[in-house]
Order: C-alpha cells, then structure tokens, then sequence
C-alpha cells in the first residue's frame, strides 16, 4: 500500500491509520465492510491508478459513492471511494454527472429547467450507484428505468484504462452497465437524458393505522387504473416509540391529478394532508426518509399481485416500514436500446425495512414468508440487501450474458460489485 500511496493523489488509508474504520464504513452502518485500504479518489487518473495497482498486484476494486448498497463483500478488497468525483453539468436537456454526485444535486440544477431525473425517494443517494443497478424512480412508470435513459458512460476498465462507452462504441458493455451493476468497470461519470417536468404534484396523506385496511383497498383500486404519470406508494409506519400509521406517498407529472385521489379523499380521519405542487428540487420530502447514515436492514420482494390481508393479520414490530409500491406502466415494456435492467411483469414491489436487530431480522423473515405466496422470486437489482445474490435479480439469459462478459472483460476478477454477477 505504501506503493499506492505515493501513485495517487487522494487519502490511502490501511488498517492502524487513524480514521480507517470511519473510513471503510458504508452508509448502511449494519454492514462491516472488511476492505484492505480505503482510497479517496481525487479524479479519474486515480481512479485507474487504483485499478492499475490491483491488477499488477492480483487484488480487487470495489468501489462506492456512500455505501447505500453495501453488502459487505469487500474481504480482501481495495474501497474506492468515489464521493469526491463531482460536477453537474446540464446542456440540451442532458445531465452529465460525476461518480460521486447525489441525486439532490441534479434535481436542484434540473427543476429551474423544468426538467427531472429519474430519482428515487432519496435526495443523498448516489447517482452512479443506483443508476448502474437500474434505478427505480418515483417516475419509472412513465420513463422506465433510470439506466434506460443513460447515453453514455465514462469508466475505466479492469484493465486500468479510460474508456467512453455508449451504445455505438461498445454495445455489450453498455448494455450491461444499464443495470447490470458495477461488475464490468469503475464508472467515473454519467451521461443521460433528463425528461420533462414542468410542472409536478405530490406529497403524502396519512391516517392512523386503523385506517390501514381503507387505504389499501383504495389503493387496489386506483392502481388498477391509473395513469403512467401517477405514482403510488403504500406504507406501513411504525414510529419507535410511538402509533402506528398508514401513508399514502403520490406523485404526478402535471399540474393536479384531477380526481384520480378522490377515493382517498373520502376516507375519513385523515391526519396530515402535504400534497400539492412540488419543485422537483424537493422531491425527497415526499417520505422525508433519514438522510444521516443508520443501522438498518430490509427485503425487497416484487409481487405479481397483491395480498389480501396479509398486512394486517401480522405484526409490525419491530419494522418502522412496509412500503408496497405500484410499478407496472413503462417498467413493464422493453426499452429502447436495451439494457440489463429487464421489463418487470410485476405489477407492485414490497420493501420492508427496519433498525438492525435479531428481532428485526425475525419479523422481516416472517413477514416475508407470508407474502411468499404473492412473490415473483425476483428482486430488483438495485435493492438487493446484505445476503442476497445477483441471480435473482435477472433472468437466466440475462445473466449468463453477463457472466460471460464478465468473464471476457476481466478474468482476473479485478473488479468487483458490491453484488458480483459471477458469485
């Protein structure tokens, strides 16, 4: 490491260096994260530099932005830390985006331009990250995938060298990477469409928990029929210490759903009401989700319909969500041009979650048991967890192709994902 140390400009940090162990650990402080040093890129030529280093000396690359993936693989690793590879770049309605750039960042340059990134429910969530694993965005159903809408990756290979890939210059490369995860490369920097969004609504409704029931047929009901610019998410609260809660989570790309809500609305008991025209900036208000890190752990499961009451017929605790979100529209059609991140057939995802504990991990496995009989088996990439395994996330000839590129691109396994395809 001493090598390493004096080739790039960032921080090297090993094992005894004062602030290693801060260093190492992802935003999920659940995860241990075993690594052999901890490098801060400065920029791009230290990140091949890296990746040089390993390849001369037989080790592996794992990179990350903040660690909201993690999943603990990282025995024996070098931790690249991409956060400061920044700059947000907007021009003709494209977005280009360093590595360690979060997606708060591109809304708040994005919105004054009447324009959106494909987001998800985070404001301090990498960009990179989440977009290699596919992205599932609060406007996927109009938009698909946030990896669909990706022109162009800069990254640099197993091999050490920069490399630009888009679609004409190396077609199997830029498939994989439009969600096939972060096997294949160390991606530097970003390029992708932004879509329209001049005006947007949202916000969330929420009731005591023995309102639960209402809102979920409710939300059966309008999700069956509702339009690819309307999102909706389902959540079960439980705030330690305190009640139990039902909210309803909605977005809409227009000015006002018109009456598409009304089936809420005549829900009575209603005890916070914060929809109504958003700035695309403020997106992540919508959940309000914890943005320092936290010791939690969840399970994401698509569902290829939904369950009758087995919400409600097991406890909650001690989870604090069980999100039961609405997919289907554009998710559920092939994109143009392709990529990993396949069309889901499913029509709801459900994401329970929880502090971590022996008692959380108890309930999420019981729980889950229960909606066994309503699951696909196959998870989303992007939201797979500590434990899981990245075949579940494709299909069989997705994921042989991407063994296979894995195999040809970097044999020596010198880069590796935080959930590796050839596992």
């Amino acid at each position: 490491m001493n090598e390493l140390k004096k080739t790039v400009k960032g921080r090297v940090l090993v094992q005894g260096d004062e602030g290693f162990d801060e260093a190492r650990t992802p935003w999920h402080l659940s995860v241990d994260q075993p690594v052999l040093a901890v490098v801060d890129a400065e920029d791009a030529d230290d990140v091949a530099a890296v990746v040089s280093h390993a390849r001369l000396h037989g080790l592996a690359v794992t990179a990350q932005a903040s660690g909201h993936g993690a999943s603990g693989d990282t025995e024996g690793a070098i931790l690249l830390r991409t956060k400061r590879l920044g700059g947000v770049e907007i021009s003709d309605g494209v977005a280009r985006v360093g590595a360690g750039v979060q997606w708060g960042e591109v809304l708040a340059a994005a919105g004054p331009l009447g324009l959106t990134g494909l987001a998800g429910s985070s404001p301090v969530v990498s960009v990179t990250g989440y977009t290699l694993g596919g992205g599932l965005s609060w406007f996927s159903r109009k938009h698909g995938w946030a990896s669909d809408s990706v022109r162009a990756f800069e990254a640099v290979d197993a091999d050490g060298a920069g490399v630009r890939v888009t679609a004409e210059s190396d077609p199997d490369l830029f498939w994989a990477l439009r969600g096939g995860g972060g096997s294949f490369a160390v991606v530097t920097a970003l390029e992708f469409d932004l879509h329209p969004a001049p005006f947007l609504y949202g916000g969330r409704m929420m009731w005591p928990a023995d309102r639960a029931a209402a809102v979920f047929e409710a939300f059966k009901e309008v999700t069956a029929e509702a339009p690819d610019e309307l999102t909706l998410w389902y959540d079960l609260l439980q705030i330690p210490g305190g009640p139990g809660l039902v909210a309803l989570d909605v977005t809409y790309l227009g000015e006002h759903p018109g009456g598409l809500l009304r089936r809420f609305e005549k829900i009575d008991g209603v005890m916070g009401d914060s929809r109504g025209p958003l700035p695309v900036s403020a997106l992540g208000s919508i959940c309000d989700e914890p943005t320092d890190p936290a010791p939690v752990m969840g399970r994401c499961e698509l569902l290829a319909e939904l369950p009758d009451d087995v919400l409600f017929g097991e406890p909650m605790d001690p989870l604090i969500s069980v999100q039961i979100r609405h997919l289907g529209g554009a998710l559920a059609r092939p994109a143009a041009g392709g990529g990993a991140a396949e069309p889901l057939a499913e029509p709801y995802s459900a994401y329970l979650l929880g502090i971590a504990s022996e008692a959380t991990a108890e309930r999420i496995a019981g729980l889950g048991a229960a909606l066994a009989p309503y699951a696909s088996g196959r998870k989303p990439y992007s939201m797979l967890t500590a434990g899981e395994r990245a075949a579940s996330a494709f299909s069989g000839d997705a994921l042989a192709r991407l063994r296979d590129l894995k195999r040809a691109r970097d044999p020596h396994g010198v880069i590796r994902a935080n959930f590796p395809v050839d596992a």
